[in-house]
């Protein structure tokens, strides 16, 4: 049978946005699917102009997970949707996951491997591994722990159940809960109150946070954000921009 699931880049802006989309299966992911999803974050972060990504779903849900028709070429620790995770969880501006309806099992992966979720009151989460005999991959594994803490993270492998959009953002799995006609204006004001700070300041914040959060903090790489910092003009724009009372115009780049 063709397979008919899509995943899609678009820039706009500021703003690159890859959307899951495969409707009839509720934006399952095919094996084809998440083979392209790195391909579309390298284009992604080779633009010049984006200052953050946006992963979504096609119409009203996220994603309900890997399409388990494929189910064999979709398991172990090198497996596609790890691939996908780990390139998403490395990229190089902020991630944002916009959620919509369910976000469950691999859809539910690619939102924890972003930098913020924010959901609709209609979202849903589940973690489901356990209801197919999957053992998750380490890393797939301790990026959840990182979020919700051991008791939760245990209690969402566990059962596998579902938890709405407000549980999710009372155990630190989701970071805003918002109405979903106010979703897509939310998180495109986020988007842009990012694209208005230092790239430095959120470069060194993400890597410095995901080092530690992964258990390898490294003083080499604090020493060479202090440096770039001391190298780069943004410390001086920023004390002028607040002087003069206007935006700052950040020059670093990466």
């Amino acid at each position: 049978m063709k397979d008919e699931g899509t995943v899609e880049l678009t820039v706009t802006g500021h703003t690159a946005t890859i959307t899951i989309g495969n409707p009839r299966r509720r934006n399952a992911l095919t094996p084809a699917m998440w083979h392209r999803l790195p391909d579309l974050l390298d284009q992604a972060a080779a633009e010049p102009a984006v200052r953050a990504l946006v992963l979504t779903g096609a119409g009203e849900t996220f994603s309900a997970g890997a399409d388990l028709t494929g189910v064999g070429d979709l398991v172990g620790a090198d497996s596609p949707p790890t691939r996908a995770e780990e390139r998403l969880a490395a990229f190089p501006m902020p991630t944002i996951a916009r959620v919509r309806g369910h976000c469950v099992g691999g859809g539910c992966q690619l939102a924890v491997a972003c930098d913020l979720r924010i959901a609709a009151e209609d979202a849903r989460f589940a973690v489901p591994p356990a209801r197919l005999g999957i053992a998750y991959p380490g890393s797939t594994t301790r990026r959840l722990l990182g979020l919700v803490g051991p008791a939760r993270a245990k209690w969402l492998l566990f059962t596998a159940d579902q938890v709405d959009a407000f549980r999710a953002a009372a155990i630190g799995l989701v970071d805003e809960v918002v109405p979903a006609d106010e979703l897509d204006a939310h998180v495109s004001r986020l988007v842009d109150t990012i694209a208005q700070r230092s790239r430095l300041s959120i470069a060194a914040a993400k890597e410095t946070i995901d080092l530690a959060v992964a258990g390898r903090p490294s003083a080499e790489r604090d020493a060479h954000w202090q440096a770039e910092m001391l190298r780069a003009g943004d410390v001086a724009e920023g004390a002028a921009a607040f002087l003069d009372r206007r935006r700052p115009n950040f020059s670093w780049h990466p």
